[in-house]
């Protein structure tokens, strides 16, 4: 019960520290001078401090948040790219798929594991995804070679849960070298990422 009760009041702490404050206001006005109720100069200096601490840690608070993941399936990019759309998870990313070279742009292949189909039809829960310039975010991985790709994703880790706008097969979509560590691995088709953002699911 204890840990239910701090949990539950941890989000509203500035609004007791100005309870709190409000609190020694008012005790305090209650010590008469020779001129009456007054609050005292130091306690007036020290609820200044508290304040400007309080909206300093406020602001620290809303920072956190705006960083936190945004809601992948409110991107009308992902509905408006590619012929399928995915929730899948990045299994594996193979030894020397990624890695930054300058004047050298290239795509790599990453296997997913699908959690769940958007858009279109799938025959193989497993799926190998194409990315160009994978080791830039998303949002700037576009150039004149290719206009159509991006995304809110800054960075791909083993583990992490995509919303994935996808066309099939890479070929069609890009001529560019690619790197596949699963050449004669798997007969599956390369699907090519058209649109890649973090998911929270």
């Amino acid at each position: 019960m204890r840990h239910r009760f701090r949990k539950s009041i941890t989000p509203h702490w500035d609004i007791a520290a100005v309870a709190v404050l409000n609190f020694l206001e008012i005790r305090l006005r209650d010590f008469p001078t020779a001129s009456g109720p007054v609050l005292p100069r130091r306690f007036a200096q020290t609820k200044t401090l508290f304040a400007g601490l309080t909206v300093a840690l406020l602001c620290a608070s809303c920072d956190r948040q705006s960083n936190a993941p945004t809601n992948a399936a409110s991107d009308s990019q992902l509905t408006s790219h590619g012929t399928l759309e995915v929730t899948a998870k990045l299994v594996e990313i193979p030894d020397g798929a990624i890695f930054k070279r300058d004047l050298y742009d290239y795509a790599t292949v990453l296997k997913y594991d699908v959690v769940k189909v958007h858009r279109g039809e799938l025959k193989s829960r497993v799926i190998y995804v194409g990315h160009y310039n994978p080791w830039k975010p998303r949002g700037e991985a576009a150039d004149r070679r290719v206009q159509v790709v991006g995304g809110n994703l800054r960075q791909f880790q083993v583990g992490a849960v995509h919303r994935l706008a996808l066309s099939v097969p890479i070929d069609d979509h890009y001529l560019g070298g690619i790197v596949n560590k699963y050449f004669g691995k798997t007969t599956e088709p390369i699907y090519w990422a058209e649109w890649t953002n973090l998911s929270a699911e």
